[in-house]
């Protein structure tokens, strides 16, 4: 930026040019005599320093008076002439030397240096004359204040810079590393009972796929990411990509939009071999989940959605759904095709959601996953009453320690004295916080404290019958029954540990440009023996699900280092969860 010698104001955008005479003489043509006489008191070597005008500037009056002389007479009007002068005086100096730069810049352009030709007129294509078209302008001739004009038009562009500062060009990406995950294998720690034991093994992801709308709704999240890598033109072949690099059993994905979803989404994996359920939100908003599963693995029992809202409810009036599958296993694949079921009856609950967001309504948050699992309690119930192994998947919008995920993790919580702003834990506010109302959910959901459906028969005697499985083993005070608390009775631990092996980082599920933390989980109900997790309550069943191995996940320093989330490689702010598990009969 040049400085006068005689001033401490910067130019804008025109520094002094030796040859600066000769773009008013190009600017000539086409002019009136009056504007070209005008134009002859600016011919001085420091023609924008305010300080070599006292009063009034040194221009006949007509010229400012006159807007049309600023720009070609003879020329169309401008547009946005109106919408940048709009509430100035005309003979504010600012607006003087601004007019006069357009008129300089829309006439031929701005000279990089003093050696620099005039840029040269593109030659009409023979597309342009037949439709009568003017050549255009290429976009690097267009000096700064007319590409912050023409950027300020856009409103998805963030933070746009003042027109009076140089608009400096973005720095440089620098190419993105590939993120690395490895599989974190537990096979060797569990023994078959027998040689002929044929186990059923199967795969299980969660993912959050980022719905394109929801993109649109929050680009703010993604100033980080170059437009081309958030469009759903180049998001969907990756994701889909990434969908059948995996090829799991069983897909659990959230916020799914539905137009893609039945036009895209569920076509391309029917044609991999998968039975596809899908649920959408309740409200105006477009997207859902959708649990997918290999045909020649399971087979469906039942499928039942799952509505959170509830009106007259103030902590149930959001439109976050569910969705619980009843599967029933088809035994490995053989060498003649799939074998029949591990064992007589066996089946398998596998339960997707997406809870609130609002890191503020922990209230809300509960109630939603209160209303989950008194289905997936009944879902899962056996005929001889007990019940059916259960993995739980989904975005959860809670970070692991969290009263929420404590809740699911140890079946019970004392909530009496919570923030409601605390029970995600994504809230880092200091400022006083209303706390969690007692009971959280009124009785007229239907839902009691244990998170069952009241109207089932002998649900009293089930609940104390789970709430003595609950005080034992756990550091639940003994008259937890006399305090406010909540409970169930499915006993689900998680499959990843939320630290790194190597360094004990913490793990990231969700990475953009304000947050990377986990919020993302696939919860399972571990069988006695178990290595992995470690069942709260002692009296695990022998029938449920090993864990046999993981996909690592990574920290956020190695996603940033991969130009953040969404990426050229991975299309969405959340990375997939992946497991492999053993069904023990």
């Amino acid at each position: 930026m040049y400085r006068s010698p005689n001033s401490n104001y910067e130019y804008p955008c025109t520094p002094h040019l030796p040859m600066f005479t000769r773009h008013l003489n190009v600017l000539g043509s086409g002019w009136s005599p009056s504007a070209q006489a005008s134009l002859g008191w600016w011919r001085t070597p420091y023609p924008f320093n305010p300080s070599w005008w006292m009063g009034h500037p040194p221009w006949p009056r007509q010229f400012h008076h006159n807007r049309n002389l600023l720009v070609n007479p003879g020329a169309r009007d401008i547009g946005t002439w109106g919408r940048s002068t709009s509430g100035l005086a005309t003979d504010h100096p600012r607006f003087l030397f601004t007019g006069f730069q357009r008129a300089l810049h829309l006439s031929h352009g701005i000279m990089d240096n003093a050696k620099t030709d005039p840029p040269h007129k593109r030659r009409r294509s023979p597309d342009d004359e037949r439709a009568g078209q003017k050549p255009r302008s290429s976009p690097s001739h267009f000096p700064c204040h007319e590409r912050q004009g023409r950027e300020s038009q856009n409103s998805a562009i963030p933070n746009d810079p003042s027109p009076w500062k140089i608009q400096t060009s973005p720095p440089k990406r620098r190419p993105p590393t590939e993120i690395k995950r490895q599989w974190e294998d537990f096979s060797h720690l569990y023994k078959r009972r027998s040689k002929s034991d044929s186990p059923f093994d199967f795969s299980v992801m969660s993912y959050n796929i980022l719905s394109q709308q929801l993109l649109q709704e929050n680009a703010y999240l993604y100033k980080h990411c170059p437009s081309s890598v958030l469009d759903w033109s180049h998001r969907f072949p990756n994701i889909l990509k990434e969908l059948e690099l995996h090829n799991a059993d069983i897909l659990c994905l959230q916020e799914v939009q539905e137009d893609h979803y039945q036009k895209q989404l569920k076509p391309s994996l029917e044609s991999l071999g998968y039975h596809c359920e899908y649920k959408r939100r309740t409200g105006w908003k477009s997207d859902g989940c959708a649990v997918s599963f290999k045909r020649d693995r399971f087979s469906l029992v039942s499928g039942h959605p799952v509505e959170y809202f509830r009106r007259d409810v103030p902590t149930l009036d959001r439109d976050n759904v569910g969705l619980v599958l009843l599967l029933r296993p088809l035994g490995p694949p053989g060498p003649r095709g799939p074998r029949g079921p591990p064992g007589p009856g066996q089946v398998l609950c596998v339960a997707n959601t997406h809870l609130l967001y609002n890191p503020r309504r922990g209230d809300i948050k509960l109630a939603q996953l209160a209303v989950l699992l008194a289905e997936i309690t009944r879902v899962s119930r056996l005929a001889d009453g007990g019940a059916c192994p259960v993995v739980l998947c989904g975005d959860f919008n809670s970070v692991p320690g969290s009263p929420l995920y404590s809740f699911i993790r140890d079946s019970w919580l004392e909530y009496e004295g919570i923030p409601i702003g605390m029970v995600s834990g994504q809230e880092e506010s200091h400022r006083v916080q209303r706390l969690l109302p007692v009971p959280i959910w009124p009785r007229s959901v239907g839902i009691s404290q244990r998170c069952q459906y009241e109207s089932q028969p002998g649900t009293d005697a089930e609940a104390e019958g789970e709430a003595s499985c609950l005080t034992e083993g756990t550091d639940a005070p003994h008259n937890e029954a006399h305090r406010p608390s909540i409970a169930h009775g499915l006993r689900l631990t998680s499959a990843y540990a939320h630290r790194l092996t190597e360094g004990g980082r913490p793990e990231v599920t969700t990475c953009h440009s304000r947050t990377a933390i986990t919020v993302d989980y696939i919860f399972y109900s571990a069988a006695r023996g178990d290595t992995v997790a470690q069942p709260e309550c002692s009296a695990a069943p022998e029938q449920g699900l090993q864990l046999l191995a993981r996909l690592a996940l990574v920290d956020k320093r190695d996603l940033w280092t991969a130009n953040g989330l969404p990426n050229e490689r991975n299309s969405s702010d959340h990375l997939p969860l992946l497991t492999r598990f053993r069904l023990c009969p």
